[in-house]
C-alpha cells in the first residue's frame, strides 16, 4: 500500500485517479478547494489553496507519491507555473515520487512532426492552458536528477465531457500522439485513473513523459 496525495483531485482526472487508488487499497488523500458533492468512500479530503504556500507544503507531507492534477483555469489561470516551480523542490526534499498529469496539447502529431497545439484547428480557447501544460513539461525536463517525476499526457479527446466508458485496457506511447484506426484520440476517465495507478504501482516512465489512450 502506499501513501498517495492527489493535487486536485476532485478534478476530472483527479477524481478518477483518487476512485482507481482507493478501489486497489492505497492510503489517499485528496487536496482541493473544496470538497466534492460526492466524495469516494474511503479516500481522505483536505481543502485549501495552493496558492498558500504553507497549504502546498502539506501536500507532499507523509507521501510516496504525489499526483498534481491542477489545470490553469479560474483562480490558478497564469499562476500555474509558479505553483509546480515550488512543489518540485518539495517534492525533492520530501523523497516523493512526483506525477503531473499534463494536456495533449504538447504531444507530436508525428514522430518529428508539429505539436498538435500548433496545428490548424486547435481550439483557441484552449491554446492558453495547452501552453502552460507544455512549458510544465520542460519545467520537469529542467528540474534537479534527485527529483524522481513522471508526466502524463492523456489522449486528445479526454475530459469530462466525454467520459467514455471503461474497457480496462490502454496503450501508452512517448512524444506522439496515440490514435485509433480511426484516427481518433480517446480515453475514458476510468481508464486513465487505471494507467495512472499502474504506473504509481509498476514505474516504468521515470523522468519522462508518456501518453495514454486507446
Amino acid at each position: 500500500m502506499a501513501k498517495i496525495n492527489v493535487i486536485g483531485g476532485t478534478g476530472y482526472a483527479g477524481s478518477n485517479i483518487v476512485r482507481e487508488a482507493v478501489k486497489r487499497g492505497h492510503d489517499v488523500t485528496s487536496f482541493s478547494r473544496n470538497l466534492p458533492e460526492v466524495p469516494v468512500e474511503g479516500a481522505k479530503y483536505v481543502t485549501g489553496s495552493v496558492l498558500d504556500a504553507d497549504f502546498l507544503a502539506t501536500t507532499v507531507t507523509d507521501a510516496d507519491v504525489v499526483i498534481h492534477s491542477l489545470s490553469p483555469r479560474g483562480e490558478l489561470v497564469g499562476k500555474l507555473d509558479g505553483v509546480v516551480d515550488q512543489l518540485l523542490p518539495l517534492a525533492e526534499t520530501a523523497g516523493v515520487r512526483l506525477g503531473v498529469i499534463g494536456g495533449a496539447g504538447s504531444l507530436q502529431v508525428a514522430a518529428g512532426g508539429p505539436l498538435v497545439m500548433d496545428t490548424p484547428g486547435f481550439p483557441a480557447e484552449i491554446l492558453p492552458e495547452a501552453k502552460t501544460a507544455g512549458a510544465l513539461l520542460e519545467t520537469l525536463k529542467s528540474s534537479e536528477a534527485d527529483l524522481d517525476w513522471f508526466y502524463v499526457s492523456p489522449a486528445g479527446g479526454f475530459g469530462g465531457f466525454a467520459p467514455g466508458t471503461a474497457t480496462g485496457t490502454y496503450r501508452t506511447g512517448g512524444d506522439v500522439l496515440l490514435v485509433d484506426d480511426q484516427g481518433n484520440s480517446h480515453i475514458s476517465g476510468v481508464d486513465f485513473g487505471l494507467a495512472i495507478i499502474d504506473e504509481v504501482e509498476t514505474p516504468v516512465h521515470r523522468n519522462q513523459r508518456f501518453t495514454v489512450a486507446y
